[in-house]
């Protein structure tokens, strides 16, 4: 089926992250399922990650040669930046034991790519020519060990997607205020209701 890679599909704030989220309902068996299914879906999704994580590319566009053939090195990234960094906001701490893994997938993402980052300006290197996916994706996976990132780390208690909190107190609970944040609230506006309506009846 495909995807609608909408704004709220990008509200982990990072593209490692949005990457990982494309998982849903990860803690729930019966209802998880896989965005990334068809890898066909990695190159639209990596289409509308360089317009929504543009300020984070540095303006360069992801290009992917074969949805396929890389779609085995991007799901490997993301699962262990999800595993790496979930187990990082439960705990506080960085895994050591989860580092090797996950420091491959990156390696691995980067294996082959031609670029150069990291300038004043161009995290990401030259804007003007594109950059593989899997390369921006392992940079990106990587960003995130800096001391003041993992400390920004949330996991949303509606949808359990990952994201950073860049509220100026560090107080933002949900990944996206109209959607989760609104979900919630109308969840608790409709147990409310129910228990007053239980309790006149019972009355």
């Amino acid at each position: 089926m495909t995807v609608s890679w909408t704004p709220h599909r990008f509200t982990g704030g990072l593209l490692a992250l949005d990457t990982a989220n494309t998982v849903v309902l990860r803690g729930d068996p019966e209802r998880t399922f896989d965005r990334f299914d068809d890898p066909a879906e990695i190159a639209r999704f990596a289409d509308a990650a360089s317009g929504f994580r543009a300020a984070e590319l540095g303006d360069r566009q992801l290009a992917v040669s074969s949805p396929a053939a890389i779609a085995p090195v991007v799901l490997s990234i993301r699962e262990t930046t999800d595993r790496l960094f979930r187990g990082a906001v439960s705990k506080g701490t960085v895994a050591t034991a989860d580092l090797p893994g996950f420091l491959s997938a990156c390696a691995e993402g980067l294996a082959g790519s031609r670029t150069e980052i990291g300038a004043p300006g161009r995290p990401f290197g030259d804007p003007l020519t594109p950059i593989a996916f899997e390369a921006a994706l392992a940079v990106s996976a990587l960003s995130l060990l800096r001391d003041d990132t993992v400390a920004r780390l949330r996991i949303c208690p509606n949808c359990t997607w990952l994201f950073v909190d860049r509220s100026r107190n560090s107080s933002r609970l949900w990944c996206d205020m109209a959607v989760c944040g609104n979900r919630q609230k109308a969840s608790r506006h409709y147990r409310r209701r129910r228990m007053a309506a239980n309790e006149v009846k019972d009355a």
